[in-house]
C-alpha cells in the first residue's frame, strides 16, 4: 500500500493545475524562436511544439536572445511553422526508473524501443540533470570492483564508486571491452548509454557483446547517431539519471557511456547554435562545464546509498591523445584506460597499453603481494619495449643483458595473459594466481 502511495504521489507531483503557450516567431536551421511566455521559461526548461492536434515535438531552452526564447527539437522540426503553438513545461524534466527497467532498451526520453511493451514507472523520480551529492557528504572509494577482464583487474585496478576514461581511437575495440565488463562485472546493475552509436551496430552489441546475460541485469540507453543533438546529449543524462535511481536503492552500479565524446559534439552543436564563440577546436566554453557537471555525477553516494562506478570511453580523433576532450577527461576522471592501434593491429585484444595507463586508486586497493606482481611485470614489459626496436631488427644478442634476456623469455607469456576473448571470465584472485605464476611468485 505505501508503495502505491508514493507512486500516485510522484506521479501527482509532475501534474500543472495550468499551461502556459508561446508561439513560433522564426525557425532557422534546427534553431526555433518563440515569444510569448512570460516569466515561464529558464536554460533547460522543455517546450513541446504542437501545430496540430497529432503532433507533438518536443525541444529544450538553449538561450534567449532579444526577448524571445531560443530552442532546439529533440525531433525533426517537419510540420512547424510561424505562429505555431509552443506549450511550456513548468516542471522540471525527470524520469521515474525502477527495477523492472532491467533487461530494457530505451532512448534519450526514457522511452521504451525494444518492442517489449510499456516502461513501468516508479515510485521517485530523478532530475534528469541532477546535481551530483555533497563532496563532504560522499563515501570513500569502496573495495576492488571484479570486471572480469585481466588487464583490468590485474593492472588497472578498480574501486568501487571510482570512475575512469577509455581512450581509443575509432576501430580499436573498446565497445568489445566496455560489453566484457557489463557482463562480466560483480556489480549489481550495469547501465549502459550508447550516445551517438552507429544504428547497425545496436542490436549487434545488445546480441553477439553484452548477450542475454548481460543484458538481463542491465538497462540500455541509445541515441544513434542520425539523432538531433539534443537527443544525443538527453541519453547521456538519462543514463546517469537511472543509474543514480539504483545507486540510491543502495545498489553497486556500473556505468557505461560510449562515448562521452559524442556527447561533447552534440553540446558543441547546440552551443553554436545558441549562438556561443567556438574555442578550442570549436567547442564553446560551456562543452568543458557540462562534461564535468555529467562526469561529476557518478561515484560514490552518501551513507546508506550504493556506488556507481563509471566507464567512460573518449573516441580520439586522430589518435591524438592530447585533443581538447581527451586532456578535459583525463582531468576529471580517476584514472585512464589507453587502448593503442599498433597493439590491436598485432592482434593483441583487449588492446590496452599497459605503460600509459593508470589507475589512481590502485596501489592502495592491493595488498603488498600483489603490487610487488604488478611492479614486476611491468618492469619486464618496459624493458622489452625499450629494446623492442633492436630485438625485431636482430641486433640484439642474448647474453648481452640479463634484465632484457628475461624480458624477451616472459614477455610472450604476459602477451598472452593480457590477450582475453570476449566470452572469457577471469576473476580477481584468478588474474593474479596465473600472473604470478609467469612471474615465477608464489602466491596466495
Amino acid at each position: 500500500m505505501d508503495r502505491l502511495y508514493q507512486k500516485a504521489q510522484a506521479h501527482i507531483s509532475q501534474l500543472t493545475h495550468t499551461q502556459v503557450y508561446g508561439e513560433v516567431t522564426k525557425i532557422l536551421g534546427l534553431l526555433v524562436e518563440i515569444a510569448g511566455f512570460g516569466n515561464g521559461l529558464s536554460i533547460g526548461s522543455h517546450v513541446h511544439l504542437r501545430p496540430n492536434d497529432e503532433t507533438d515535438i518536443p525541444c529544450e531552452v538553449v538561450g534567449f536572445r532579444d526577448g524571445h526564447a531560443l530552442l532546439m527539437p529533440f525531433g525533426v522540426l517537419e510540420g512547424i511553422g510561424l505562429g505555431c503553438r509552443a506549450v511550456i513545461q513548468e516542471k522540471p524534466p525527470m524520469v521515474m526508473p525502477d527495477e523492472r527497467w532491467l533487461g530494457r532498451v530505451i532512448n534519450g526520453m526514457a522511452e521504451p524501443i525494444d518492442g517489449k511493451g510499456p516502461l513501468y514507472k516508479g515510485a521517485h523520480s530523478v532530475p534528469l540533470k541532477n546535481k551530483p551529492p555533497p563532496p563532504h557528504a560522499r563515501k570513500r572509494l569502496g573495495p576492488q570492483l571484479d570486471l572480469g577482464v585481466r588487464a583490468m583487474n590485474t593492472f588497472l585496478a578498480t574501486r568501487e564508486g571510482q570512475r575512469m576514461g577509455i581512450f581509443a581511437g575509432s576501430g580499436v575495440g573498446k565497445s568489445v571491452l566496455l560489453s566484457m565488463m557489463a557482463r562480466y562485472t560483480a556489480a549489481d546493475v550495469s547501465v549502459i548509454g550508447l550516445v551517438g552509436e552507429r544504428g547497425r551496430e545496436v542490436q549487434e552489441f545488445l546480441e553477439d557483446d553484452l548477450g542475454e546475460e548481460g543484458l538481463a541485469r542491465s538497462v540500455v540507453i541509445v541515441a544513434t547517431g542520425d539523432e538531433p543533438a539534443l537527443m544525443r546529449r538527453q541519453a547521456a543524462y538519462t543514463t546517469l539519471a537511472v543509474a543514480e535511481y539504483f545507486r540510491s536503492q543502495g545498489k553497486q552500479v556500473l556505468c557505461l557511456i560510449d562515448s562521452v565524446t559524442r556527447f561533447a559534439m552534440a553540446q558543441r552543436e547546440i552551443g553554436l547554435s545558441a549562438g556561443e564563440p567556438p574555442t578550442s577546436k570549436g567547442y564553446p566554453p560551456t562543452t568543458f562545464g557540462e562534461l564535468s557537471r555529467l562526469l561529476e555525477r557518478a561515484g560514490p553516494g552518501i551513507q546508506g546509498d550504493g556506488d556507481i562506478t563509471g566507464l567512460f570511453s573518449v573516441l580520439v580523433e586522430g589518435d591524438d591523445h592530447n585533443e581538447p576532450i581527451s586532456d578535459a577527461v583525463r582531468g576529471i576522471v580517476d584514472g585512464h584506460i589507453v587502448m593503442d592501434r599498433s597493439i590491436a593491429d598485432r592482434g593483441r585484444y583487449p588492446a590496452i597499453d599497459i605503460l600509459k595507463s593508470v589507475s589512481r586508486s590502485m596501489p592502495g586497493v592491493l595488498t603488498d603481494e600483489k603490487n610487488a606482481i604488478i611492479r614486476r611485470a611491468k618492469k619486464i614489459i618496459s624493458t622489452y619495449e625499450d629494446m623492442a626496436e633492436l630485438i625485431r631488427l636482430g641486433a640484439y644478442r642474448r647474453g648481452s643483458d640479463p634484465a632484457v634476456d628475461e624480458a624477451l623469455k616472459i614477455y610472450p607469456q604476459l602477451e598472452e595473459f593480457l590477450t582475453q576473448n570476449k566470452d572469457d571470465n577471469t576473476s580477481i584472485e584468478e588474474g593474479f594466481a596465473r600472473l604470478a605464476m609467469i612471474l615465477g611468485f608464489s602466491y596466495g
